[in-house]
């Protein structure tokens, strides 16, 4: 049920941020923003957000400790080169059909989020991955934000396509939204006697 990481800048999809550069041979350090890591394997094209130049992968390795990968580029070859990646987006040409049950986070941001008894929580405003899974960060109900996990005992139907998404309730165990005190004038004098 977990989305495909990759968000859409354009026709591109965006697979990878790069947070630092490792080495003085032009190698980065990489966030993985996609499910699909084989668009990090040697002889893949990638390209910097915005920019129409390929970067070919030649190498790539796990970047342990951390939770990213280390590449690098055919068409980057030091350290001063890789400086002008740090901090961009990598996109990548989509590729094939997502699997069913799958999606682009493009196509769940701005869905309407409700409760399987017709409570509106508000939009997807925003995803990102914690662990291994999806959280859809959503704003513009009466509990303010909400952060919904992207697992199948807590989203009970995924439907963007239909702009739509039912949350059990339970799961995220939702506390009645606070009642607003009414607006209007209030005086702050006692009543004389």
């Amino acid at each position: 049920m977990a989305a495909d990481a990759a968000g859409r800048r354009g026709e591109r999809l965006v697979v990878g941020l790069v947070r630092g550069i490792h080495g003085l041979r032009g190698a980065v350090r990489v966030e993985v923003l996609t499910d699909d890591e084989h668009r990090f394997d040697p002889g893949s094209v990638l390209f910097r957000e915005g920019d129409h130049a390929p970067l070919t992968v030649t190498w790539r390795r796990d970047d342990a400790p951390g939770p990213g990968i280390l590449v690098r580029f055919r068409e980057v070859a030091s350290r001063t080169a890789a400086e002008r990646l740090l901090t961009a987006y990598l996109e990548a040409d989509p590729s094939g059909a997502l699997p069913e049950g799958s999606y682009y986070w493009h196509d769940i941001v701005g869905a309407r989020v409700v409760t399987s008894d017709g409570e509106e929580l508000g939009t997807v405003e925003d995803i990102f991955r914690a662990g291994e899974g999806d959280v859809f960060a959503v704003r513009g109900g009466a509990h303010g934000e909400v952060l919904v996990p992207a697992v199948s005992s807590v989203v009970r139907e995924l439907a963007p396509g239909e702009g739509r998404i039912v949350v059990d309730r339970e799961s995220l165990d939702l506390e009645p939204p606070a009642a607003r005190r009414p607006r209007g004038r209030r005086s702050s004098k006692l009543p004389r006697r």
